[in-house]
């Protein structure tokens, strides 16, 4: 008994021992995923990857090993058009997959890569969460076109550009499109800025004297015989068949001062640049003091004010109620109306209401550089290029500003703002670089700055602050044509703008993005554009009487 006992007793301890010493089978795995996405060893935060080389390694780790099988159906590798073939080989027991494609992916181009939820684990548990990849590809760095001059550069540029405003110019008014897709819809604004682009062609040769003559004479005999006017000024839009005037918005339905000066610093160029007997030249001249000397500034002043106002309505009066202060586009305004022969504006309303008696002054520092005037940042670009198309601003102070200080400090902020990139978008750069208000893939147009950024680049921001950036100006237009010549160089120049970090390229051309790149690059060449407005005896006396010096004056 005592024997079956022990022997009892060792029996039970071999089998505790036994027992001890097996392991318990491994349940089986409960999940399958992603624990890392590596494309070239570099992850981001997010599953979209930008600047993307074109023979990408791209490395996928997962929660265990994979099963072989599963990855043609469980992995698709997609381009805008078509698959992408790629060769798959694993690492790290087969927990890692490495996929290359065959053949080198395509620049600037948006491919997606997709791991499904059929994809597997050798254990066959599918994959959970499916996971999707967006890459977009870098830049090709290859040129596009033939190597140029910078000055055959500039040729091409100028003259490709004017194509907008000459074969796509209205065909009876003559008077600029707002944009390529505008019908009969004609700009005020626009329309000076395609004089003075007519101008800038007839000094390159691209036309002749007399076809920019027969030209322009039929845009301001339309401006004079078939156009409202509201006490001098015209609307921001005109039919360009009728003249009619079509409202901006509901009140917007009459006179804007801002649009109308810049037709007439357009106009006064004109009226300089044609200074022969020649009967139709004299003819010319006439009707442009006609419409010059018709505008009522002091009307505008909504009751005596010392401030102009942007619009009126005949129905709406100034509800619109508007001010034109600095610092922005606008100060063209007060130039031509202390200049006028007819009505001219006192000093006091030049000093409280354009330079607010000195409150527009900024003096802080951005990027390194001091900023006279105007907003934090500069605000978009196109502040340093409307008014400035005339009026030279070389030399140019008054008890607020040096004026060329303040367009230098504000290209060159906008541009260290884009060689920073801050907001880290794709294709931002030293060459690359110009915010400006334009078309938008977001918002369908938006006054792009520094303080509104949204990835949307502007040829006109860089190429018409050539005179201020001359350097990072060249850079970018060579950047523009040579490398993105096959994206954004269309039939009327530049397209109006573009978004890399979206692979978004504007259809469009708009008149005051295209006009400001010929007249800039011409100041730039040859000061022409300055050279005739600043020669207009009364924007001499006008300018000098609300306190500007210049040795142009």
């Amino acid at each position: 008994m005592k024997k079956y006992l022990l022997l009892l007793m060792c029996t039970c301890v071999f089998a505790a021992c036994n027992k001890s010493n097996t392991p318990d089978p491994a349940p089986p795995p409960s999940a399958f995923h992603i624990n890392s996405f590596k494309i070239n060893e570099q992850t981001t935060g997010s599953n979209s990857f930008t600047n993307v080389a074109f023979n990408p390694v791209i490395k996928v780790s997962f929660s265990a090993p994979v099963d072989h099988a599963s990855v043609n159906g469980g992995v698709t590798f997609q381009s805008p058009v078509a698959g992408v073939p790629y060769n798959v080989s694993y690492a790290n027991n087969d927990s890692t997959i490495v996929l290359q494609p065959t053949t080198a992916l395509l620049a600037l181009t948006k491919y997606t890569l997709v791991f499904s939820g059929t994809l597997q684990s050798s254990q066959k548990i599918n994959l959970s969460p499916a996971f999707a990849a967006t890459i977009i590809t870098g830049i090709d760095s290859t040129d596009k076109f033939p190597q140029l001059t910078d000055n055959q550069l500039l040729d091409l540029v100028q003259k490709q550009t004017f194509t907008y405003f000459w074969d796509f110019g209205h065909p009876v008014s003559g008077m600029a499109r707002e944009r390529n897709t505008s019908g009969d819809v004609v700009t005020t604004g626009g329309t000076g800025f395609s004089v003075m682009g007519i101008i800038a062609a007839m000094n390159r040769n691209f036309i002749t004297r007399g076809q920019g003559l027969a030209r322009i004479n039929t845009i301001v005999n339309f401006l004079k015989n078939n156009c409202t006017r509201y006490h001098g000024a015209f609307p921001h839009w005109i039919n360009g068949t009728t003249g009619i005037t079509i409202p901006f918005s509901t009140k917007d339905d009459g006179a804007d001062l801002v649009e109308t000066s810049y037709l007439m610093q357009g106009l006064l160029c004109a009226r300089q640049y044609f200074s022969t007997a020649d009967p139709v030249e004299t003819s010319l001249r006439t009707n442009i003091n006609i419409l010059w000397n018709g505008i009522e500034w002091n009307w505008f002043r909504q009751g005596g004010q010392n401030i102009l106002y942007w619009h009126w309505s005949p129905n709406y009066n100034f509800q619109i109620n508007a001010q034109i202060r600095g610092w922005d586009e606008a100060l063209i305004v007060y130039a031509l109306a202390a200049s006028s022969n007819t009505d001219s504006i006192p000093r006091i309303v030049y000093d409280n209401g354009w330079a607010g008696n000195g409150s527009e002054k900024n003096g802080g520092t951005y990027f390194g550089i001091q900023l006279p005037l105007g907003p934090s940042n500069g605000g978009p670009l196109f502040f340093a290029h409307y008014s400035f198309l005339g009026i030279n601003p070389h030399n140019l102070t008054d008890q607020y500003a040096d004026y060329f200080a303040q367009n230098v400090a504000h290209s060159l902020i906008n541009y260290n703002y884009c060689k920073a990139n801050p907001a880290g978008y794709f294709g931002y750069s030293y060459l690359c670089w110009g915010l400006t208000a334009s078309d938008d893939d977001l918002h369908g147009y938006a006054a792009h700055e520094p303080n509104n950024d949204d990835g949307v680049i502007s040829p006109t921001a860089a190429i018409s602050s050539l005179p201020y950036t001359p350097t990072e100006s060249m850079n970018a237009l060579r950047f523009f044509y040579f490398k993105l010549g096959d994206k954004i160089w269309k039939q009327y120049g530049f397209v109006d703008a573009f978004c890399l970090s979206r692979l978004w390229y504007a259809d469009s051309f708009l008149a005051i993005d295209q006009g400001p790149q010929i007249v800039m690059i011409e100041n730039y060449r040859s000061s022409l554009l300055w050279n005739l407005f600043m020669s207009c005896p009364e924007i001499k006396r006008g300018m000098k009487h609300i306190g500007f010096q210049s040795p142009n004056l």
